[in-house]
């Protein structure tokens, strides 16, 4: 039984730390209010993570630090480089792996799949951040301060991501009407929360995961509009409608909201084909991607058993 200590306790750390529980694991949540899931392996910690001598002393042992941390949108600029610095330093001091959960920002707009060799040549802010982090990672890597691996994964499937499937979901399960400002025809790939978690945990472990970055095994992409209408049939809602908002909507909201403002940077991602080949991660890993309909029917099956007032279908 070791020690795995785990920074962020949303979709990605809680069902990182659910999978490592299980696997008679012992597992240490971070989080700035001590939040996590309730498991008697699993112990909650509430910690400022980017105080590097305390989550040094919490990773103290740990054969593998995660970060499943994932700061505000809007705040990626500020919050971020001292959390990513504090985390490189603790894995360091406790000889743990550094493994982080990534994503595609850091490509930017490309034509074609996206491959873990495509250049990270993004020129939005939250992409730069990203590659920033990722880059004086591997320079620690490369001179043997600290093991660091990352996964990246596609927009999520899975109760609690704040992506768009989980926008459009809701809405399509209650028969009403989605208007969210994507092309719905163009083919995406979706990546399943427990995929990432399952990658996370294979990449700390597996020595030949080391000093790159993997993408998160995931099914051959769908558009979002035969997502939607999937997930009708499987609760039998009506028949989805679905709108696009245009771009100038998106860019007039984000004047008074934060969240659709940063959405304009990623916008690209919804008005074209958007794919991710992960043939790398399977292969070398030998992770396999829940297959699309079992993800979709997990994440239905857990939205319609969410506490909470429910619109009736129409």
């Amino acid at each position: 039984m070791s020690l795995h200590v785990i920074v962020g306790a949303g979709p990605v750390g809680t069902a990182t730390a659910h999978l490592l529980a299980a696997a008679g694991e012992r597992v240490r949540v971070v989080t700035r209010r001590g939040t996590g899931p309730e498991h008697p392996a699993v112990e909650r910690v509430a910690a400022d993570a980017a105080d590097p001598d305390r989550l040094a002393a919490l990773a103290d042992g740990a054969v593998a630090l995660y970060n499943c941390a994932n700061p505000a949108y809007h705040r990626w600029p500020t919050d971020w480089p001292p959390l990513a610095a504090a985390l490189l330093t603790a894995a360091g001091r406790a000889g743990a792996v550094l493994a982080t959960v990534g994503n595609l920002y850091g490509y930017g707009p490309v034509d074609g799949p996206m491959t873990e060799d495509t250049p990270t040549v993004a020129g939005g802010t939250k992409g730069q951040v990203r590659n920033r982090m990722w880059a004086e990672a591997v320079a620690a890597h490369r001179a043997g301060r600290v093991r660091v691996t990352e996964v990246r994964g596609s927009d999520y499937l899975g109760v609690g991501a704040l992506s768009l499937p989980m926008m459009l979901l809701p809405r399509v399960l209650d028969g009403r009407r989605a208007v969210l400002p994507v092309d719905f025809d163009a083919p995406h790939t979706w990546t399943y929360v427990d995929d990432v978690a399952r990658t996370l945990v294979r990449a700390a472990a597996d020595e030949r995961a080391w000093g790159r970055a993997w993408h998160v095994p995931s099914p051959p992409a769908v558009s979002a509009r035969e997502l939607a209408v999937r997930a009708a049939a499987l609760v039998g809602a009506p028949a989805p409608r679905l709108a696009r908002l245009p771009y100038p909507a998106l860019w007039l909201g984000g004047l008074a909201n934060p969240f659709a403002r940063e959405l304009r940077e990623t916008a690209y991602q919804f008005d074209r084909p958007f794919l991710m080949d992960s043939t790398a991660a399977t292969e070398t890993l030998g992770v396999e991607p829940t297959p699309l309909g079992s993800a979709l029917a997990q994440t239905v099956a857990a939205l319609r058993a969410a506490p909470g007032p429910r619109r009736p279908l129409r």
